[in-house]
C-alpha cells in the first residue's frame, strides 16, 4: 500500500553551554540530537538528508558535529558554521537544522530547544 511520497523537512534545535569545554559542548549536543530524533521519531539515521550546526563566537573548544559521530552518525553529511555575531544574543549556543526525509508534513515536525535556548522560539511547539 502506497503511503504517498517522501518529503525533505527540516527540524530545528538549539541548546546553550555553561561554558566552552568541548565535554559539555558535545554532551549538550549530544542532548538536543537525542530530543530532535525522538521527538520526530527518527530510528534510522539513513533519513537523515544533513546536519548543519552553528555555535555563537564564544564557542570555539570543539565541532559540535563530533557529538553526532558519537551518537552513530557516520555517514549522515554534517557542517560546522560560525553564527552571526548579533551584539546582545544568547551566549554558548549551539543550534541544529536537521533535514529529514519523512512523510510528514512540515507542520508536524517538532523543533527542539532545550536550557537557556528555550527563549529562542517560545512560538514553536517544542519538545520542551
Amino acid at each position: 500500500m502506497d503511503q504517498g511520497p517522501y518529503w525533505l523537512r527540516g527540524v530545528r534545535g538549539a541548546t546553550t553551554v555553561a561554558e566552552d569545554v568541548p565535554e559539555l559542548v558535545l554532551e549538550a549536543t549530544r542532548e538536543l540530537l537525542t530530543a530532535m530524533l525522538e521527538a520526530n521519531g527518527v530510528v534510522d539515521f539513513d533519513v537523515i538528508a544533513s546536519i548543519f550546526f552553528t555555535t555563537t563566537s564564544d564557542l570555539t573548544s570543539t565541532f559540535p558535529a563530533e557529538a553526532a559521530r558519537e551518537l552513530g552518525m557516520n555517514m549522515v553529511p554534517l557542517l560546522c558554521n560560525q553564527e552571526i555575531p548579533v551584539p546582545g544574543r544568547l551566549k554558548r549556543c549551539v543550534r541544529v537544522m536537521m533535514q529529514v526525509n519523512t512523510r510528514r508534513s512540515q507542520s508536524e515536525m517538532v523543533h527542539v530547544y532545550l536550557r537557556e535556548a528555550r527563549a529562542l522560539r517560545p512560538d514553536l511547539t517544542s519538545a520542551q
